[in-house]
């Protein structure tokens, strides 16, 4: 992504989708949602991944899509439920971001969150990999970011 803006005048909705363990995604998802309300935005649905609600997706113009980070501190790093990322229904038509939480180093995850949602058939428009000890500025910056590119676009 490129760019920030700091408010966005558009009525978008947003489904977000989240693979939590520990509950650090799951409040990642939920400070993204906030975010992005306080930007005017709608958030049509906020599910489990592994449980999405498919009429929040349908009724969304953007999906959000978050999980964390798995691996040895600093190698073999990957996102964690990638069985699910593949089994989430097809978002054609629909512009879709990732992201992913992490404690050291989220290594290549983001880039695998982004084909994954790319097989979905939906259109990627960034992503971000939020550092679990700054969720509040990270979380910030990606609804912000999010908002510019759906407004750029």
């Amino acid at each position: 992504w490129l760019g920030l803006r700091a408010n966005s005048v558009c009525a978008m909705k947003a489904a977000i989708l989240i693979e939590s363990l520990t509950g650090n995604t799951w409040r990642a998802g939920e400070l993204i949602a906030s975010n992005l309300q306080q930007e005017g935005w709608q958030i049509s649905g906020f599910a489990p991944m592994k449980d999405p609600d498919h009429a929040a997706i349908q009724a969304a113009d953007v999906v959000v899509v978050g999980t964390w980070v798995h691996g040895l501190f600093v190698v073999g790093q990957k996102p964690w439920g990638i069985d699910n990322l593949r089994g989430l229904p097809s978002m054609a038509g629909k512009k879709v971001a990732g992201f992913c939480t992490y404690a050291l180093n989220p290594g290549k995850s983001l880039d695998v969150i982004t084909r994954e949602l790319l097989s979905t058939g939906g259109e990627v428009i960034g992503g971000l990999t939020l550092q679990r000890g700054r969720l509040a500025a990270h979380t910030e910056e990606f609804a912000a970011r999010l908002a510019d590119a759906v407004t750029s676009a």
